[in-house]
């Protein structure tokens, strides 16, 4: 694409009452950007169907600050770091395409690859209580830490903590502005956005220089939403925005999950809707990645050797992830009271078998016991394998035997 069909593509994303429907609806009556500017205003309303749409090919002046706007945009890419990534480029993000109308035109800061990578949403409130705001940076530090960018809308509170967050665990964050991608909002997150431009990626579909105006916001949380494979509410009121970016998420098909909170605090009450409207309710990290295995594919499980000499873990790494690195090994551990027997370790059994953990376990609990003082045995026998339980018996019974 020539720097002038650029130019044409920029000022017709730029026109007033366009929009990005009406901006494929003239494409693809014109075939091109420069040949939709050229049109009489009578077939713009015709296709575009908006009541002042027309206006703005008769009035010259509009068009004027349209093609401002877009050599405005042209200039601002020259600068390092900068990137104008247009719909029909070959690196436009695929999660754009799926759900909604995906915008003409990205206002890019930062690392592009993020884009790319599957990503997960942390949304939630502006007023958000200390206990929130820690529980959305333990969230966005424990998705960084698997390589899986944090998108959020670096507002005030639970977004700037998500931010936070994944800024601390090394990882990306994605920042995704309802204003022009040279205007910081709210003035107060200035040094996050400067952060962010440095080791992740600020997002904008608005021009440069547009103000915070109410409407951009709703445009915002449906970009957040279709970047997103999964979006978690932290804290929200039930009429929060964070509820519209849930209900955008779940009609593109998206996870939604929220975070419970006290029945006391009114923040919470836009999260308790979600859970019973079907949301999944989420407690730690892993309570994600069981729904969202896809979000997986960004990590690789390190592994983990042991120093013989002073017995310490290299490569450890915090509780979340070791968890799910025991879980992808299928490695179960059973230890008797006395700290000088081995364990019995039944990886092999388990992966060739194919079952739950329990069901593989539970055999081997006797061995257990047998090993416990004064001569006393437990046997354990569970229904799943016994052909004569009955329908009121619990999964497993203990019954105890004297020796």
């Amino acid at each position: 694409m020539t720097e002038n069909d650029r130019l044409a593509w920029l000022q017709l994303a730029f026109t007033p009452y366009v929009g990005a429907e009406g901006f494929l609806l003239l494409l693809q009556r014109f075939g091109s950007a420069k040949a939709a500017l050229d049109a009489p205003a009578e077939q713009i309303a015709t296709i575009v169907r908006h009541k002042q749409a027309a206006e703005s090919w008769r009035n010259g002046e509009k068009g004027a600050l349209a093609q401002k706007a877009a050599e405005a945009a042209l200039q601002w890419e020259k600068q390092d770091g900068c990137r104008l990534l247009l719909l029909q480029d070959d690196d436009f993000p695929e999660m754009l395409t799926q759900g909604i109308t995906a915008p003409p035109v990205l206002f890019l800061r930062g690392n592009v690859q993020l884009l790319h990578k599957p990503s997960a949403a942390i949304v939630g409130s502006r007023h958000a209580t200390p206990q929130a705001m820690r529980i959305a940076k333990d969230f966005g530090r424990a998705l960084s830490e698997q390589d899986i960018p944090v998108v959020s809308g670096m507002a005030s509170g639970i977004d700037t903590a998500a931010h936070q967050g994944a800024l601390q665990a090394g990882g990306g964050t994605i920042a995704v502005w309802g204003t022009g991608i040279d205007r910081i909002y709210p003035p107060s997150n200035k040094n996050l956005a400067y952060e962010i431009a440095e080791k992740g990626l600020i997002v904008s579909e608005f021009p440069l220089d547009t103000r915070p105006f109410a409407g951009n916001f709703p445009r915002r949380n449906r970009l957040i939403a279709a970047l997103s494979q999964v979006t978690l509410v932290v804290e929200a009121a039930l009429e929060s925005g964070s509820l519209i970016t849930a209900k955008l998420a779940a009609e593109m098909g998206r996870e939604v999950m929220a975070v419970p909170g006290s029945i006391d605090n009114p923040h919470s009450k836009g999260c308790h809707k979600l859970i019973k409207d079907g949301a999944k309710l989420v407690e730690c990290l892993d309570d994600i990645l069981h729904e969202c295995p896809g979000l997986l594919q960004n990590a690789a499980v390190p592994s983990y050797s042991i120093n013989k000499k002073n017995k310490k873990r290299k490569n450890a790494l915090p509780s979340e992830r070791r968890r799910l690195n025991l879980f992808f090994r299928f490695q179960t551990t059973f230890m008797s009271e006395s700290s000088r027997r081995k364990p019995i370790r039944l990886p092999r059994r388990q992966r060739k078998t194919g079952c739950w953990t329990p069901w593989v376990t539970t055999p081997f609990i006797p061995i257990y016991w047998r090993s416990k003082p004064h001569g006393r045995r437990q046997t354990f026998t569970p229904d799943c394998w016994n052909t004569n339980s009955t329908a009121s018996s619990p999964p497993c019974r203990a019954d105890a035997i004297s020796a």
